[in-house]
């Protein structure tokens, strides 16, 4: 492979920036990253051969700065620019600021990002070129009875997705005319806050759906060819959670009319670079096939891509950056699962998490791509996907089970993961035989709760004996590397788990798993994947609870809505004073790109203690309903 680039500067941050550099420096090229201040101290920041401060922690002040990004490719001799996914990856702002610097943007046109970049505008694009897609229509300049009138029309049940953006920011379905108004004033503040742009497309929702996408690519001599489909139907809230690679017993007959279908739309705006175009399937017919967009981009799952064809995908987008030509398609072999892993609480609603990583310990004999490392901070300014877990097998059931063995060595402590809920997944029947849809993992939630095994209990018991016995700082010098394996015959302990229950430790430990203590005291413990936070529970703290317990058992409930994570006060649904019912929204927090209501305890009189802008802790009070008022 001739690359001609000797300097390649990373737009981006967390695992895809990490990714890239392993291929730069692969091919001898040198590393430039660039970071915010929340990312000083970040694991891409370091693994460069240089690093550039280019802002504030949030991204609009950092990773979104087409003007800071290009000063700094200038300031490091960079030839070219690489920019992951997400934040510029598909800006026409900065491919232009590219051409106009001398700066070679590793990715498609201006052209192509602009026509791709709105889904309106690809829709119809692709369908004058044989491309078939959903039925639906355009809101851009419409107001909101006018898109009542045109909704009515097309038919309902309809998904609502903002034309920019990508990752199911700004998605919402309605089944219905009356929760039409609601529902695209939520599209539109969610896809203002993610995309700076509320223009809206509405379409068709195809009822039961697989999300099935076509790697693409395009040389600067004309060729364009696909190297194979990807299964992205295990979503939550248009979120992929589980990706593979080839999609799950799809007949050849569809298989090859959607890379046909893929070519045709890439080749209709000369596309040059890496690319997905992604489309629905219907899972019960299987033959009806939609175009729904392209992303102008690598995409996070391309790993699984790369495991079943023997390429690697960055290394193609520098050679067809720099006027190298495609290879033909390799043939496809075995089968590959990936599975994101989130700082988020599935059992909690999926709210996100944030705090130090007191331990990352990754599985063996499979690929990990990670943002994080042992000591990273998860703030709440970014994605909450902290790392991808790839397993490879000679057919799918293999690829699975491997994959579930490996989640199931995959430890963190320190902030919540939906790693148990992965394992879940590769378990469940559905998933296992192939009969999947996007639909299928809200049909396993509520989640139950998970309850501390003893193993876990005993374990975060023999932990606090050595914090009693030798002192927290000396206790944090025995703690890297530490496996907890000496049998010890322990005192009672009590726990309180996230759930607000208290739980009590067995008397004796003989078993070998990690544990953590954070700086709030409380045990972090780890087993089979699943990970559980233990507040120690004094004596006294016992009595006290118990004592309050009686005394709200014979007052009024508990008058507050709290915030069910740390984030920003993005909206207020009610006035200071208003009566509202159980259960209707109060405010909404943003974290993560994601964002969260917080519904009333009960009936009452609502005090509002927040406005549009606050930071919020978890569990801060957010508002006051009084019941007497109400009265």
């Amino acid at each position: 492979m001739s690359i001609i680039f000797d300097t390649v500067l990373i737009a981006n941050r967390g695992e895809i920036a990490r990714r890239v550099i392993r291929t730069l420096r692969a091919l001898g090229i040198r590393s430039v990253a660039v970071y915010s201040d929340a990312d000083a101290d970040a694991p891409h920041v370091r693994e460069a051969d240089e690093a550039v401060h280019i802002g504030g922690s949030a991204a609009a002040d950092s990773y979104l700065r087409v003007d800071a990004v290009i000063a700094a490719a200038r300031a490091t001799g960079a030839q070219a620019i690489h920019p992951g996914y997400g934040f510029l990856s598909e800006s026409v702002a900065l491919a232009q600021a590219c051409a106009d610097a001398g700066i070679v943007f590793i990715g498609p046109s201006a052209q192509a990002l602009e026509i791709m970049g709105d889904k309106a505008r690809a829709r119809d694009h692709v369908s004058q070129h044989g491309v078939p897609v959903v039925p639906g229509f355009h809101a851009q300049g419409m107001d909101d009875t006018q898109i009542r009138a045109r909704a009515d029309e097309v038919g309902y049940p309809l998904l609502i997705k903002p034309t920019a953006g990508g990752g199911g920011k700004g998605m919402e379905i309605v089944t219905a005319g009356d929760a039409l108004a609601p529902a695209l004033a939520t599209a539109r503040r969610v896809a203002t806050a993610a995309f700076g742009d509320d223009v809206l497309v509405l379409e068709r929702l195809v009822t039961r759906p697989r999300h099935i996408e076509v790697q693409v690519f395009g040389d600067t001599h004309g060729t364009v060819v696909a190297f194979g489909e990807r299964e992205c139907t295990l979503q939550r809230r248009h979120q992929k959670v589980i990706e593979e690679a080839p999609a799950a017993h799809l007949p050849e007959a569809v298989r090859t009319r959607l890379l046909e279908a893929a070519v045709a739309a890439a080749r209709s705006v000369q596309y040059v670079g890496a690319g997905t175009v992604e489309f629905l399937v219907e899972a019960d017919t299987v033959d009806e096939v939609f175009f729904i967009e392209m992303n102008t981009r690598l995409q996070v799952e391309h790993p699984v891509t790369e495991e079943v064809t023997g390429l690697d995908l960055v290394a193609l987008q520098l050679q067809v950056a720099a006027g190298g030509a495609l290879p033909e398609p390799p043939d496809v072999r075995g089968h590959a699962v990936e599975a994101r892993v989130y700082a988020e609480s599935p059992e909690r609603g999926f709210l996100p998490s944030t705090g130090r990583v007191l331990l990352f310990d990754a599985p063996p004999g499979v690929r990990v791509d990670a943002a994080i490392e042992t000591g990273s901070e998860v703030t709440g300014f970014y994605d909450p996907m902290i790392a991808k877990v790839i397993a490879v097998g000679p057919d799918r059931e293999t690829a699975l089970r491997r994959l579930d063995l490996a989640l199931a060595r995959t430890v963190v402590l320190g902030v919540d993961t939906n790693i148990a809920f992965l394992r879940a997944l590769c378990q469940n029947d559905r998933v296992v035989t192939g009969d999947l849809d996007t639909g299928l993992i809200e049909t396993l939630l509520p989640l139950p709760t998970s309850e501390p095994t003893e193993l876990m209990l005993a374990a975060a018991a023999h932990a606090v004996t050595h914090t009693r016995r030798a002192g927290a700082d000396e206790l944090w010098q025995k703690l890297p590397g530490w496996r907890l394996g000496a049998q010890a015959s322990l005192p009672r302990t009590f726990f309180l788990t996230d759930d607000d229950a208290v739980v009590e430790a067995p008397a004796a430990y003989t078993h070998r798993i990690p544990v953590r203590i954070d700086d709030d005291g409380a045990i972090w413990v780890s087993a089979e994947g699943v990970t559980q936070r233990l507040r120690p529970l004094s004596r006294r703290e016992r009595l006290r609870r118990r004592l309050a317990e009686r005394s709200v058992a014979a007052g009024p409930r508990e008058p507050e809505g709290r915030a069910p994570m740390p984030g920003s006060v993005v909206a207020v649904h009610v006035a200071d004073g208003d009566t509202v019912s159980a259960g209707d929204p109060l405010v909404s927090i943003e974290a993560m790109k994601m964002e969260h209501p917080v519904l009333a305890p009960h009936n009452g009189t609502v005090h509002l203690l927040v406005a549009v802008g606050d930071q919020v802790r978890r569990d801060q009070p957010v508002a006051r309903v009084s019941e007497e008022e109400n009265a």
